[in-house]
């Protein structure tokens, strides 16, 4: 992630923005009580979920920024794994609700992001919720991605891949003209 991407998704005004625009959002879907949330970053969102869910695992490949963020979180309900959530040893059907909250697009690939996505759809619960929200690919967008790894999911082709990757019931919702939200579940017993 270059430093402005960084600095930007640690401020004070992104933090204002996560609370007005995103939380309203998370308290209507329910969580669960064990949620895990996939590459927090800076950990404002981190910051959100601790209030909505007794039980928080997070998975952060950035070995500063999961250090960072364990330290900042110290001593709270979250637990703050450094490692790829490709490959981290996590419990299979132990989570209510996972959450990728525009980190998907800083994958190297699509095979990768489908992986990941099929990964969770085997953590969850039967019946829990992925909740997720994503960039449209628009020319700001890929100006503020300038030197970052940037590959953007089309929200068209998302329903069709959510649903070979496991899940069922995918909405795709579009909140303005850079950013969509998606959610889908697994399926019931």
């Amino acid at each position: 992630m270059n430093s402005a991407h960084l600095e930007h998704l640690s401020s004070p005004a992104w933090a204002a923005a996560l609370r007005t625009e995103v939380l309203p959002w998370l308290r209507a879907n329910d969580l669960g009580d064990d949620v895990l949330e996939i590459g927090p970053g800076p950990g404002l969102t981190t910051d959100l979920l601790l209030d909505l869910t007794p039980r928080l695992t997070a998975v952060e490949v950035d070995p500063d920024l999961a250090a960072a963020l364990t330290r900042r979180l110290h001593p709270t309900t979250a637990h703050i794994i450094h490692g790829d959530a490709l490959t981290t040893e996590l419990p299979p059907l132990r989570y209510t609700s996972a959450l990728c909250l525009s980190m998907l697009h800083h994958m190297e690939s699509p095979q990768a992001q489908d992986r990941l996505l099929a990964r969770l759809a085997t953590l969850l619960r039967p019946g829990a919720t992925l909740l997720g929200i994503e960039a449209l690919d628009t020319e700001p967008i890929r100006r503020g991605h300038t030197d970052d790894t940037y590959v953007p999911l089309d929200p068209d082709t998302l329903p069709h891949r959510l649903h070979t990757a496991g899940f069922t019931t995918p909405v795709i919702t579009r909140t303005n003209a850079h950013q969509y939200r998606f959610t889908a579940t697994t399926p019931a017993p």
